[in-house]
């Protein structure tokens, strides 16, 4: 009995013996395993990187200069962020045809795999507005009445209430902004391009800008229903009242002629 007793273990001792297991498959793991999530996605970036820098060299180099420091046929890139190569190349404003007073849009010639290659050489250069989250963009939990009051205070002396689009001084204009999706509104907005002020955070909130892209899509969406009828493209009043100058006018001109024939005949 004694012998027996003095062969039993502690009963911690199965525990102890598990840790010690667990340990060493731990550092056998650890050993063994594939790059962290984290590494992989500084590798993925890195390449990412390469290969904008390629197709930098292609499209964009003879303009803004081999680093991104800029030419005299185009500005520096260093600190514009993803967030303004996401619009300018996604909208296909970039790579321009030639200079001038204003870039318009036109049909986009790099696929978004490129595209964001671009932005992450771009982003690399110095820091500057990501692009925007699926999240950041959605108008759920938006305030179209906000947005709206937003926009014509900040966005309407250029684009019109309704984001229509409006000619500006020495060439420029403000786009139309019907059709034009969520992420690129809220990247100009962020970015400013061309003529455009920019309103990072500091000066109108994530939320502000979701109120705004709700407003937007509101007012210019298929389902939106136009009250007064026939809208003449919602420019305002100028339009209208050209049209009814001419339109107007014309037709009791019209009538006032056809009047007067016919009491030139009547007398004869």
């Amino acid at each position: 009995m004694k012998k027996l007793s003095a062969r039993r273990r502690h009963p911690l001792a199965a525990v102890v013996v598990l840790l010690l297991a667990l340990a060493a498959t731990g550092g056998l793991y650890a050993a063994f395993a594939p790059a962290s999530q984290a590494q992989a996605d500084e590798t993925a970036q890195s390449l990412a990187i390469d290969e904008g820098k390629k197709l930098y060299a292609v499209g964009c180099a003879s303009c803004h200069g081999t680093g991104g420091q800029g030419s005299s046929d185009g500005p520096s890139l260093v600190g514009v962020g993803a967030a303004a190569v996401d619009f300018q190349v996604g909208t296909g404003r970039m790579p321009a045809q030639q200079p001038g007073a204003q870039i318009p849009k036109k049909k986009n010639i790099y696929s978004q795999a490129e595209i964001d290659q671009l932005a992450a050489y771009i982003a690399s250069l110095g820091a500057g507005p990501s692009v925007p989250t699926k999240n950041q963009v959605s108008p759920e939990g938006a305030d179209i009445a906000k947005g709206g009051e937003l926009f014509r205070t900040n966005c309407a002396q250029c684009h019109n209430f309704t984001g229509k689009g409006g000619a500006l001084s020495e060439g420029k204009f403000a786009p139309d902004l019907e059709g034009v999706s969520p992420k690129h509104i809220y990247e100009a907005m962020q970015t400013g391009p061309q003529n455009m002020p920019s309103f990072p955070d500091t000066i109108m909130s994530e939320q502000n800008k979701k109120d705004v892209i709700a407003y937007l899509h509101a007012v210019n969406g298929d389902d939106t229903v136009e009250p007064g009828g026939l809208s003449l493209g919602g420019l305002g009043p100028v339009s209208e009242g050209l049209f009814a100058w001419i339109f107007g006018l014309g037709a009791l001109i019209g009538v006032a002629v056809w009047v007067a024939a016919r009491t030139a005949k009547a007398k004869n």
